[in-house]
């Protein structure tokens, strides 16, 4: 796999995760000559028939579908990342399937359904990838997923492991998994960032966010929340403990992190699995770095790339690592993606 060597006034995680926040965010369609893709709105019946709104779109070259979500706020309509991986996906043959996660953007009107951090939504991977088979997309189906999402995909491999009998899905169905900076350890990385002064204004950015989606969900479905508690909920810890808890029933958010966290359960993993994961993200803690390489090198299913750069899912390539790598655009971790995907067909 090439390297990943982006510009010099990038090779700093905090940086590369703000100018792609507030940069390249803005930027980004300039650098791609990718059509946007034709997709079919759709309202999927996730577990325990939770309505999930999502989008999907046939290839005609039927090499398989990717099936995608995003990170802990926005919305299908604001999420350019998943555009860009969309959009090359599709130019490769790829059917698509990308979904509004519990409680964001339309499927937050469609339920009052909370976030549950992969303990259900990995289920409701399984459940888009029959319905989407249902609907004429084809087979291997890619779970991906960045940053909290791809804490989800991974939950996603590990529902792949014992499908349900009657799900229409057999055991070839999924292919694999593919992961830009997953959350793996809720616990770490959360004490990690508020206890720097850069990373609580990360995370008080964070949390902004949350609060208001807690906020729309409110007005979408009044009765279901308490604004008493949604006005208390000003931190990452404080919308879980307040909103999120006690609706699954642990009595500790950090019971609740250890419980929806991936690594523990990573060395069984039976689904092929990449994981991109970049040594200065600063969202999390640098601790759970040697447990990753320990976790990947007793199971040959996942291949573990770790770059010393690439911040958080910024990945945005030089000029050099561009020449190098044969792409002809920045976003190199989406382009090993589609590249790992392809080796795993051939």
């Amino acid at each position: 796999m090439p390297p990943f060597l982006p510009p010099w006034f990038l090779q700093n995680g905090l940086a590369m995760t703000l100018y792609t926040a507030l940069v390249t965010n803005q930027t980004w369609s300039h650098n791609t000559d990718l059509v946007p893709v034709s997709y079919q709105d759709h309202v999927f019946k996730g577990h325990g028939n939770v309505p999930i709104f999502g989008r999907w779109a046939v290839s005609p070259r039927t090499r398989g579908t990717v099936i995608a979500t995003y990170g802990i706020t926005g919305s299908l309509e604001d999420q350019w990342q998943l555009e860009i991986l969309g959009r090359k996906a599709y130019q490769r043959g790829y059917g698509l399937v990308m979904f509004d996660w519990r409680a964001h953007g339309k499927t937050a009107e469609l339920s009052p359904t909370l976030t549950s951090d992969g303990l259900y939504e990995g289920y409701d991977y399984i459940a888009l990838a029959a319905q989407a088979k249902a609907l004429g997309c084809a087979p291997p189906f890619w779970f991906m997923g960045y940053s909290l999402s791809g804490q989800l995909a991974l939950w996603g491999a590990k529902a792949a492991m014992d499908l349900p009998t009657d799900s229409g899905l057999v055991p070839g169905d999924i292919g694999g998994v593919v992961v830009v900076c997953p959350s793996l350890d809720s616990n770490r990385s959360l004490r990690y960032l508020t206890a720097d002064p850069l990373g609580k204004y990360l995370e008080r950015s964070i949390a902004r966010e949350l609060k208001r989606l807690a906020q729309r969900l409110h007005q979408l479905h009044p009765g279901h929340f308490d604004l008493a508690a949604i006005d208390r909920a000003n931190s990452i810890w404080g919308f879980d403990h307040e909103l999120v808890i006690g609706r699954l029933g642990f009595a500790s958010v950090e019971d609740y992190y250890s419980a929806s966290s991936p690594l523990p359960f990573m060395p069984e993993l039976t689904i092929p699995t990449l994981i991109l994961y970049a040594a200065d993200d600063p969202l999390f803690s640098p601790e759970i770095i040697p447990d990753l390489k320990r976790v990947c090198a007793v199971n040959a299913k996942i291949d573990l790339v770790l770059t010393d750069y690439g911040g958080h899912v910024g990945y945005y390539n030089g000029s050099a690592g561009q020449r190098l790598a044969g792409d002809s655009d920045p976003w190199w971790a989406w382009n090993r993606a589609l590249d790992w995907v392809d080796r795993q067909i051939a």
